[in-house]
């Protein structure tokens, strides 16, 4: 279904909490863009998070913690046409705002997410890029797993599209890959060819190899019924496991 949003004003939702060292710079590649939007959701940061985003003039709302929950509150205060998702150590691509309503007018398109790029030059990061990007391109394939965009990839949508499907769901873990096989249940996802830039730091906290396979293991646990609580204590504990 192609949407008619003209020149819709974008609302840049980004949940934080303790993101101090990042926000500044996320904010930054918002700007300086006419009919936007940014709201910050703040799950209760102990760092300057909140007086940094208060003194960039952006809206700062506080929510309790959990990145689904923050999402949505972010949503319903949203006053835009169209929604953007991005991640405090994620940074959007000069000319997004154009990317995105060009994209919600294609024919069949829900939603849409941007290509991803991580900012570290290891050449195994390369493979986890390519891993990613080649998931979301992979339209024919007959399975809920391929063309689902991750969180980090800047998720984009219609504030209508959003209501129609419902809130993110309010999981430990798994919250924007369920939304988006919601998503794609309903019609085409976009992949704009332009990357995001988002933050090596999860990679590089335990290691390239072992983070992408948790992220593996945690989808399939995730799509063979495994709760996502369960999911959720056992990711957290491999993943502040010393080595």
């Amino acid at each position: 279904m192609s949407q008619n949003i003209g020149a819709g004003k974008i609302s840049i939702i980004i949940p934080v909490i303790n993101e101090a060292r990042n926000i500044k710079e996320a904010i930054a590649t918002t700007q300086p863009n006419l009919n936007i939007e940014v709201i910050v959701v703040d799950g209760d940061s102990k760092d300057d998070t909140v007086e940094i985003a208060q003194s960039l003039g952006v809206k700062v709302i506080s929510s309790s913690p959990g990145r689904a929950i923050q999402m949505n509150a972010g949503a319903l205060a949203a006053s835009s046409e169209i929604l953007l998702f991005l991640h405090a150590d994620t940074r959007l691509p000069t000319g997004f705002d154009e990317m995105i309503r060009t994209a919600l007018k294609q024919p069949e398109t829900v939603a849409g997410a941007f290509k991803l790029w991580i900012d570290a030059s290891l050449l195994s990061l390369r493979w986890v890029e390519w891993g990613v990007n080649l998931q979301c391109l992979r339209r024919a394939m007959p399975t809920h797993f391929y063309q689902i965009p991750y969180g980090d990839q800047a998720i984009f949508l219609t504030k209508a599209v959003f209501q129609q499907i419902g809130t993110f769901p309010e999981l430990p873990i798994m919250e924007d890959f369920e939304f988006m096989r919601r998503l794609k249940a309903k019609g085409h996802i976009a992949i704009i060819s332009t990357p995001v830039v988002t933050s090596a730091r999860r990679w590089l906290q335990k290691g390239v190899f072992k983070t992408t396979l948790l992220n593996q293991i945690v989808i399939i646990a995730y799509l063979l019924g495994v709760s996502p609580e369960r999911i959720r204590r056992w990711y957290r504990r491999e993943k502040f496991k010393r080595v």
